[in-house]
C-alpha cells in the first residue's frame, strides 16, 4: 500500500501560476522581435540593473575575469570540463555514420550532422552556476557545432567571473552577460547586433523554461524543463542523515523544487523528516531549501520495492538516488528518469558539477519520452539514398502501384517516368 507521510501541492496548483509566466513572457518575446536591442537593453535595466556599452565581453573583459580567480578555481573548473569532454566524446564516438546495400542496387544511409549555431544559458542570478556553461558548450562544441554563443546574467552586478572563464575555456565564440527571458529571445530571434541561433540549450527559472517553450519551433530546445527534482529511493540500509542531505542539497535550487523521498522503511521516513528539521537550522541556504520542502517536499511510504519501482515511474523525476540493497533491480528496470545515481557512494551533486554526465535533465514528467542533453542533442541524423537503373525498376513498380492507391498522381508519375526509362 502506498501511504503519503508529506504530499506536495495539486497540478492544479501548480497549473494557476503558470498562466502569469506565460502571459509576461509572450510580451516580452513581442517586444523584442519588434524592438531589438532597445527591447533587450529595456528589460535588462529593469529585471538586473544592469546597462553595459555592450552586452557581448570583450577579450580584455574575458581577460580580466581569470584575473580575479583564483589558480585552484581555474584548475577545478579545467578538470570538470575535461570530464565532462571525455564522456561527450565517448557518447560522439559511439554514433557512426551508416551507408548499407539494402537490396541489390539499393544504398541507404544516414549522416550524423552538427548543427551550425548554438545558444546557451547559463544560470546566473542567484547562484553562479559556473557547471552549466560545461554541460553545453563543451558539449555543443564536441558534437562540433561551428558557432556556440553563450551568455549568463550579472552576479553582483558584474559579470561572473567563474562562469565567463568556464564559459571561455568550454570554447564559446561569443560571450554575452544578460539573462532571462531578453536573453534567450536575443538569441533566438536575434538583434541588430547578435546573430540568431539555430537552437537553445540549457537550464533556467520559469520564464526562461516558458521563453524557450514559446520559441520551440522557430528554433530547436534541449528539452522542456521546469524546477530542479529529484527523488530518493532508500531502505533501511542507509540513514535519515544521509537522506535528508541528498534531498536539501536540491531542494535548495529554487522555492518550488520538488523533493521526495520514497523508502519502504516507516522508519527511515521518521528519521528523515527529523533529520530534515535539524538540518535546516544549520544549512546556509535554508530560506530556501527549507520553504520548497515544506511546500513541495514528499514522503511516500511503500510496503516492497515493487511498488516504489511503481511510484517512481509514474513521478518520471529528473534526478532519481537509489541507495537500496539491491540497486541493480532499479538500474535493470527504471524507465522514466533524467539520470540514475547509484548507490549511497555517489550523488546528484557530483552529477550537478563533475563527474562527466550532464546535468540538463528532463522535468515535469518529459522523462516518459526523452532523455537529458547530451551530444546528439546538437546533432542531426539525415538520411540519403542511392538507387541503379536496374534496382530503381524493382522499387519503381512498387511504388507505382501503393502511389495508385493512394490517389496520388504525381507521385506515381515520379516512379512510372523512370520505368519507361530504364526498364528494359
Amino acid at each position: 500500500m502506498i501511504r503519503y507521510i508529506k504530499k506536495g501541492p495539486t497540478l492544479e496548483e501548480k497549473a494557476e501560476s503558470n498562466k502569469k509566466v506565460q502571459k509576461i513572457v509572450e510580451d516580452i518575446i513581442a517586444d523584442i522581435e519588434k524592438n531589438g536591442d532597445s527591447a533587450v537593453r529595456s528589460y535588462s535595466e529593469t529585471f538586473d540593473n544592469w546597462t553595459p556599452k555592450s552586452y557581448r565581453l570583450s577579450k580584455s573583459e574575458i581577460k580580466a575575469c581569470y584575473e580575479q580567480l583564483d589558480d585552484q578555481v581555474i584548475a577545478d573548473i579545467k578538470w570538470a570540463q575535461q570530464q565532462v569532454r571525455n564522456f561527450a566524446q565517448i557518447q560522439r564516438d559511439s554514433m557512426k555514420d551508416v551507408e548499407v546495400e539494402t537490396l541489390p542496387g539499393v544504398t541507404l544511409g544516414h549522416k550524423h550532422i552538427p548543427m551550425e549555431s548554438v545558444g546557451c544559458y547559463v544560470p546566473g542570478g542567484k547562484y553562479p552556476l559556473v557547471a552549466s556553461a560545461h554541460m553545453s558548450v563543451v558539449t555543443a562544441k564536441v558534437a562540433g557545432v561551428k558557432r556556440v554563443i553563450a551568455c549568463a546574467p550579472p552576479f553582483d552586478g558584474k559579470p561572473s567571473p567563474a562562469i565567463v572563464v568556464a564559459m571561455d575555456l568550454a570554447g564559446a565564440d561569443e560571450i554575452y552577460c544578460f539573462g532571462g527571458v531578453q536573453a534567450v529571445a536575443a538569441m533566438a530571434i536575434g538583434t541588430e547586433t547578435i546573430a540568431p541561433v539555430d537552437m537553445i540549450v540549457g537550464p533556467g527559472n520559469a520564464f526562461v523554461a516558458e521563453a524557450k517553450r514559446q520559441l520551440f519551433g522557430r528554433v530547436g530546445i534541449d528539452l522542456f524543463a521546469g524546477p530542479t527534482e529529484t527523488l530518493v529511493i532508500a531502505d533501511d540500509t542507509v540513514d535519515g542523515e544521509l537522506c535528508a542531505a541528498d534531498l536539501l542539497g536540491q531542494a535548495e535550487h529554487g522555492l518550488n523544487s520538488p523533493a521526495v523521498l520514497l523508502t519502504n522503511s516507516e522508519k527511515l521516513a521518521k528519521d528523515t523528516e527529523l533529520e530534515i528539521a535539524r538540518q535546516l537550522t544549520i544549512l546556509p541556504t535554508a530560506k530556501v531549501a527549507g520553504q520548497a520542502w515544506r511546500n513541495f517536499g514528499e514522503i511516500i511510504v511503500c510496503d516492497n520495492h515493487d511498488e516504489m519501482l511503481q511510484v517512481a515511474n509514474e513521478l518520471a523525476f529528473e534526478h532519481v538516488q537509489v541507495m537500496t540493497e539491491n540497486i541493480g533491480y532499479y538500474k535493470d528496470n527504471m524507465q522514466n528518469f533524467g539520470a540514475l545515481f547509484l548507490g549511497p557512494e555517489t550523488n546528484v551533486s557530483y552529477g550537478d558539477k563533475c563527474i562527466g554526465t550532464n546535468h540538463t535533465l528532463p522535468t515535469k514528467k518529459a522523462a516518459r519520452y526523452t532523455g537529458g542533453l547530451w551530444v546528439g542533442k546538437f546533432i542531426k541524423t539525415c538520411t540519403f539514398q542511392k538507387v541503379t537503373e536496374a534496382a530503381s525498376v524493382v522499387v519503381g513498380n512498387y511504388c507505382s502501384r501503393l502511389c495508385a492507391v493512394e490517389g496520388f498522381a504525381g507521385h506515381k508519375e515520379q516512379a512510372d517516368i523512370r520505368l519507361r526509362r530504364y526498364e528494359k
